[in-house]
């Protein structure tokens, strides 16, 4: 079974050792992720093998549909997933916490329904949104980093990155485009 866009190990849930992002705040708000409310075509790319020097890509389609949640501080991604090796469901969760200006994101792949990955947190910049989080892999530390391009009204790019030297050097190694439906 193939690993869902985080899903690097099931070892760091929340709650563990696995910490928020270092990167500096900005001030971002509550409308940050309303640019993907609604319902997206999504093209996916994706290596075969993480942090392997894998060059061998995989694309494949899917759909998401997403919702505000909270009175407008998080929202719900409901995802199909349709990967050569049979179709799946995943849900991405994201929260804002006003206080800190800053968001949470959250995880949870179909194949393992009873655990959240490890949120990414941070904020966006000027249209991007760069998301981090201390993880492992097969045992060893790394970071992941998400990456939110807001590319209008009906297109929009997400990316996932690895690294396994504290964040010197990123593999990215799965990439969404998304276009409205």
């Amino acid at each position: 079974m193939p690993p869902a866009p985080h899903a690097p190990s099931r070892s760091a849930l929340p709650g563990s050792a696995a910490t928020a992002s270092t990167h500096p705040l900005t001030a971002s708000t509550a409308t940050d992720f309303d640019f993907i409310h609604g319902d997206w075509r999504v093209r996916h790319r994706r290596l075969r093998a993480r942090l392997a020097d894998c060059t061998e890509w995989v694309d494949f389609d899917g759909t998401s549909s997403t919702r505000p949640i909270l009175g407008g501080q998080g929202n719900l991604e409901d995802n199909r997933i349709e990967l050569p090796e049979g179709a799946y469901r995943a849900v991405a969760l994201r929260t804002f916490d006003p206080t800190a200006a800053r968001w949470s994101i959250w995880w949870l792949d179909g194949h393992f329904p009873d655990r959240l990955d490890v949120p990414v947190v941070d904020s966006f910049e000027g249209g991007l949104g760069t998301f981090l989080a201390d993880d492992d892999l097969d045992g060893r530390p790394i970071r992941v980093r998400f990456r939110w391009q807001v590319a209008g009204r009906d297109r929009a790019r997400w990316e996932q990155a690895f690294s396994d030297d504290g964040g010197e050097t990123w593999e990215t190694n799965w990439t969404m485009d998304f276009l409205r439906a």
